[in-house]
């Protein structure tokens, strides 16, 4: 595949040449504390608003671009429908402070959905409210400390495995607990290694199961042994769930606490930075401890029960970000139990399809079937002077995004690779044909890739140290 991205030198909206503000005479309608001599942006016409902000989006890359094989990302194809449903005035224009009597159909909606993730993740309580993974994650940690708190017992070290998401040792360090490391074995969690970790102050383990390897813990029911001997609590990380849809689930593993990623499993939009959504499943010891509300059910119709002295309390404003919980709900009645197993089925034939064809042209560390996604190895190419990156950033000229890279750090030269299930066997061999062709090319062409891009490399670590995201910022610092 040819690919040329376009270019479009384009200043800031500030930054065009704007009309003049248009008077109005708000004086009997705005008390005179609000008022504004003037509003701080141009006075543009619409169709140079639009254009504005399509040529910065011919300038980016998307899920409906190209192929987005970014590891443990899950970015499969948002489905159009769910889409249509979310901007439905019933959905967009519902306002959180209604009264309950006039947001029935609503709150049966968030009550069906509890339900449902519930009986997908085998929990026997959910709560909807989490804004992303990430909070999950911190929503899950608090309520394992205040289970343990509700037993008397002081617990604060947080156990994770070498191949734990990043977000894992930042949400447990969010919240002052002990972290403790523990190194895999042949790609699994090493029980040896957990059992020498776990004990009196060992408030959870967190896992991720399949790892982010790829590969399945299979002694998982072993492991949950170990943590629940020792008193702890056993956390799944819901971001590889699209492997095990229908096939098993974190209740059949003995996981007491599970935090879902609806874009990753359910196809919700990922946020960018923007809503999210990390529903969180518990086993009922720990369903008292839920945030507030949740949404209950009696004779007189769906409600918001607060009547819970033992919640944590609020993690978030209102009760979730609604519009993500409404696809997540339409695209789970859409597929069916049957459907959720075909997703599983697909992720993992597809990952397995892409390793098997890279044979010879990569190394795959540790050896077996893969679940839904795999890390390669670029490390053998560090004799011509080639590195991951110069493989990721190429890739970009083949219209294709790249996978994840330098992740897990147990990987030398690690590309972390997730075809997802909606993808085409074409995209797969396009893709692989691509990386082939890369692997051969010359040192020369590879360290200056991307070369059709709008942008070329950039400097990654004063992006993520000292990244620009406002235009106050940008024209403080004189940039565009």
């Amino acid at each position: 595949m040819s690919f040329r991205q376009a270019y479009w030198d384009e200043p800031l909206l500030l930054e065009k040449r704007s009309a003049p503000d248009d008077r109005v005479d708000v004086a009997d309608l705005v008390p005179p504390n609000l008022r504004r001599e003037r509003l701080g942006i141009p006075n543009l016409p619409e169709h140079e608003v639009v254009r504005h902000y399509t040529r910065l989006s011919q300038m980016n890359f998307g899920i409906d671009t190209g192929f987005y094989p970014l590891g443990s990302c899950t970015m499969k194809f948002n489905p159009k429908f769910t889409e249509e449903l979310a901007a439905l005035p019933a959905v967009a224009r519902m306002h959180p402070d209604q009264d309950e009597a006039t947001m029935q159909g609503a709150l049966r909606l968030l009550y069906e959905l509890q339900d449902m993730l519930a009986r997908i993740a085998g929990m026997d309580a959910v709560t909807l409210q989490p804004a992303a993974g990430a909070q999950g994650e911190y929503t899950g940690l608090l309520l394992a400390q205040a289970y343990h708190r509700d037993r008397g017992e002081e617990r604060h070290q947080v156990i994770l495995p070498d191949t734990a998401h990043g977000t894992n040792f930042a949400s447990a360090g969010m919240l002052g607990f002990e972290i403790v490391e523990i190194p895999s074995k042949d790609g699994r969690v090493d029980l040896k290694a957990l059992e020498a970790a776990a004990g009196e102050k060992t408030l959870a383990f967190m896992l991720t199961n399949p790892n982010t390897l790829g590969i399945f813990e299979d002694r998982v029911l072993d492991i949950a042994e170990v943590v629940h001997d020792a008193g702890g609590l056993l956390y799944y990380d819901g971001a590889n769930f699209n492997a095990i849809l229908g096939r098993t689930s974190p209740g059949k593993m003995n996981f007491d606490i599970v935090h879902f990623n609806l874009h990753k499993t359910f196809t919700t939009p990922h946020g960018g930075g923007g809503p999210g959504a990390g529903p969180v499943g518990v086993r009922g010891p720990l369903e008292p401890f839920l945030p507030v509300p949740v949404i209950g059910l009696d004779g007189r119709g769906y409600h918001l029960n607060y009547d819970r002295p033992k919640s944590i309390g609020k993690v978030r404003a209102w009760y979730g970000n609604f519009a993500l919980l409404v696809r997540a709900y339409a695209y789970i009645l859409r597929m069916g139990a049957d459907g959720l197993r075909e997703v599983s089925d697909h992720a993992v034939l597809n990952a397995n399809y892409v390793r098997h064809r890279l044979q010879g042209v990569l190394d795959v560390p540790f050896g077996g079937l893969r679940k839904h996604e795999f890390v390669a190895s670029a490390a053998k190419l560090a004799s011509r002077g080639v590195r991951t990156v110069d493989l990721a950033k190429r890739l970009m000229d083949f219209g294709y995004h790249p996978p994840t890279v330098y992740f897990p750090h147990l990987v030398e030269e690690a590309l972390m690779i997730e075809p997802t299930e909606t993808e085409t066997m074409e995209t797969l061999d396009g893709f692989v044909d691509a990386l082939t062709k890369i692997v051969g090319e010359s040192p020369e062409t590879l360290h200056g890739a991307p070369h059709n891009t709008s942008v070329a490399r950039v400097d990654e670590v004063q992006a993520a140290r000292d990244p620009i995201l406002s235009w106050r910022t940008a024209k403080a610092r004189g940039s565009t």
